[in-house]
């Protein structure tokens, strides 16, 4: 039993160390259209591991076109550089949900597949499906079908495989469809369900190279760590400036709260020399006017009226 244990042991060390050795790849799609753009990740322990790796994503994350939440698109890994998985695109698919909802009951339903290849020597197949407003004759069927098998075949034949895909993507063949089978019944929908890459043709070498491509990211990345270090370094200077803003302003409150006693206490002194001057003599005795003139160096002498009038004068 132990050395059932051990090597049981022994078994799983080994397992853990080949997750070690395993790492990460960026997986970009293809030069064109996609000017290498990262679409994914994937984890491998060596380039072999990954060549021919299927990555399916949808195309609103490549495109950024919510209107194709509904489409994913197929990439095969083709190369790797570094730590870059270069890929080529393989086709597309209608995820089966939507292919459903454009389907009811008492609706005709015209499918075909249609292998064809394009001016550069891409062999490809493609699935379309043509969708009636209402139930259709097997003649109908069959005259759409071909119309539709002829359309896609002649425009394949003078179209590039970059052409295919743009007009794939954009509903272009779509669109060439329904102006083919209109004369035979018009149709409530037209959707090219699959488009498989049966074989690669010739490969068109245009547009950036990954070097220049990895040059470009580092600076926008540099730019942004700079806008964002910006963004920081005046967010900092605002609470500072705020900061001796409040110092001023508590500071210039108590000055002003200072200026504000010396007026009052201005005020009370002039108001009591307002009450001095002011003041009622009539109110006073006699003795006291008397001293008040005395005071003065004023004659003593009179009646109280005379020394009021003496001490108003």
């Amino acid at each position: 039993m132990a050395a059932k244990g051990a090597k049981a042991r022994a078994t799983a060390r080994k397992q853990r160390d080949k997750w070690k050795n395993k790492r990460w790849f960026t997986i970009r799609a293809p030069r064109q259209p996609w000017q290498y753009k990262v679409i994914g990740e994937t984890l491998g322990e060596t380039r072999e591991h990954i060549i021919n790796r299927i990555y399916e994503t949808t195309q609103n994350e490549v495109d950024g076109d919510f209107s194709k939440m509904h489409v994913k698109l197929r990439f095969r890994v083709i190369d790797t550089r570094g730590e870059d998985a270069l890929t080529e695109f393989i086709g597309h698919a209608l995820q089966n949900d939507y292919v459903r909802r454009q389907i009811r009951r008492h609706r005709g339903r015209v499918d075909d597949v249609i292998d064809c290849v394009t001016a550069d020597g891409y062999y490809i197949r493609i699935k379309p499906v043509a969708v009636a407003s209402h139930r259709i004759k097997s003649s109908q069927k069959s005259q759409m079908r071909k119309l539709m098998k002829d359309t896609i075949l002649q425009f394949t034949a003078r179209s590039t495989w970059l052409d295919v895909q743009n007009a794939l993507l954009t509903d272009g063949i779509e669109k060439l469809l329904i102006e083919a089978i209109k004369p035979i019944h018009p149709s409530k929908s037209v959707m090219i369900r699959k488009v498989q890459l049966i074989q690669s043709g010739v490969v068109v070498e245009e547009g950036p190279t990954l070097d220049e491509i990895h040059e470009d990211e580092k600076q926008a990345s540099d730019e942004r760590a700079a806008k964002k270090a910006a963004a920081l370094e005046k967010a900092m200077a605002g609470e500072d400036d705020s900061e001796s803003s409040d110092e001023n302003v508590s500071d210039e409150a108590e000055h002003e709260a200072e200026a504000e006693e010396a007026v009052e206490v201005e005020e009370e002194s002039s108001d009591e020399a307002d009450d001095s001057g002011d003041e009622d003599l009539s109110a006073l005795t006699v003795a006291v006017l008397k001293e008040r003139c005395k005071a003065a160096g004023l004659k003593v002498g009179g009646k109280k009226a005379d020394l009021i009038a003496r001490l108003s004068e």
